[in-house]
């Protein structure tokens, strides 16, 4: 049997085990990402439209340009960042009624879409609500609000603080009227 020589015996056994060594420095790493309830608790939908139907009529329709939907165990909620608009339907897809707002969220499990930053509705009948904030009860189908209100129809404005209405507008009242004005008069009170 032939032997190789001492020193070219650890050359070999050397190269052999760098070879080896850089062979398994060189095998690809599997990645993995590891994501936490905080990083996939929002989901974000652009030119966002939501329908409500009852026995199979749309009734509501909701637009907004951006969503943020957050699936959070102890507060899920949809916000609406850069403005909503609710259209009230006619079972024959007519618009009665129309609330915008430049902010809104949507609390699914109340019901409720709180609309914020001048909130303006208005309906068919040429009527005007302006208010700071509008909650709309999904349930129920009304609107109401603590915060001051203005009323404008046509012929004369009415203002106050808080309102109930029904989401179409059809029946309403202010809960603290401080005064109405008759359009033709406003000239006058603005001097």
């Amino acid at each position: 049997m032939y032997r190789l020589p001492g020193l070219f015996r650890v050359a070999c056994y050397s190269a052999f085990w760098m070879i080896s060594l850089y062979a398994c420095a060189d095998e690809p790493k599997e990645t993995r990402q590891v994501f936490t309830q905080d990083d996939t608790a929002v989901e974000v939908g652009k030119n966002v439209e939501i329908l409500y139907s009852d026995s199979a009529l749309v009734r509501v329709r909701v637009t907004g340009p951006v969503l943020h939907n957050f699936v959070t165990r102890d507060n899920p909620r949809q916000e609406f960042p850069e403005g909503i608009k609710i259209e009230f339907l006619e079972p024959n897809l007519s618009v009665k009624s129309v609330l915008t707002a430049k902010n809104a969220i949507r609390q699914q499990e109340k019901g409720r879409i709180t609309a914020r930053d001048s909130v303006v509705m208005t309906t068919v009948k040429q009527e005007k609500l302006e208010t700071a904030e509008l909650i709309w009860d999904e349930k129920t189908a009304k609107v109401f609000t603590d915060k001051f209100v203005k009323v404008t129809q046509p012929g004369e404005v009415i203002y106050g603080f808080g309102l109930e209405a029904e989401q179409d507008f059809s029946y309403w009242k202010i809960i603290v009227p401080k005064g109405r004005i008759k359009v033709d008069q406003l000239d006058d009170v603005l001097k």
